[in-house]
């Protein structure tokens, strides 16, 4: 796996078997893996042209790591260090993910993840560490000027009531929604 400009993120891309059949690769395995990762729950999510959803984060601890793959169409996959504290805070990184090139990106506990439907329809699956927790789930507004998402132009966006309604990151963070660097790598470095 190779990592991200946001620590805490890895962005995996499989190797490829193809015939005349078709195709083959190893879209997951935890032995290996840069950060654990136990899957307790598997989301599977279809959005059309201009679906934006996120930037969602859930409360460290547990908080809730993500491995996630586009298996149809294309997205726009952003990853967000809202870790309060950390080197990185505020910065994002953004990979292009699709169905004709295999990637995968790992999320850590405590960034968050976002991502526009580029296709006219687009399929994506993510393991997740924990089950949902709607207490412990939050949000960031993914177009607060203050994190600057490159989202692509031409593509209208299009979002969920709950992620136009979610705090900026100032908001996020005076409010004490936002985890803290140092409360995520010890929960890291604890055995899960």
């Amino acid at each position: 796996m190779d990592p991200l400009s946001v620590e805490g993120a890895w962005l995996h891309t499989p190797r490829v078997h193809a015939d005349l059949r078709g195709s083959f690769f190893e879209a997951f395995r935890t032995a290996g893996l840069p950060h654990p990762m136990e899957a307790a729950q598997v989301n599977c999510s279809v959005s059309h042209r201009g679906v934006v959803r996120g930037v969602h984060f859930a409360a460290v601890p547990p908080g809730q790591a993500k491995y996630v793959m586009c298996v149809a169409g294309a997205v726009l996959d952003v990853v967000v260090d809202l870790r309060v504290g950390s080197p990185g805070f505020g910065r994002w990184d953004a990979v292009r993910m699709d169905d004709e090139t295999p990637r995968a990106m790992l999320i850590a506990e405590g960034l968050g993840h976002a991502f526009m439907a580029l296709s006219e329809r687009a399929t994506v699956v993510y393991l997740c560490s924990q089950p949902y927790n709607p207490g412990g789930e939050h949000g960031v507004h993914p177009f607060d000027p203050a994190l600057g998402i490159a989202w692509p132009e031409g593509v209208e966006p299009v979002l969920s009531d709950k992620d136009a309604a979610a705090p900026t990151l100032g908001e996020a963070r005076a409010a004490g929604l936002l985890p803290g660097y140092e409360e995520c790598v010890k929960f890291y470095a604890a055995p899960h």
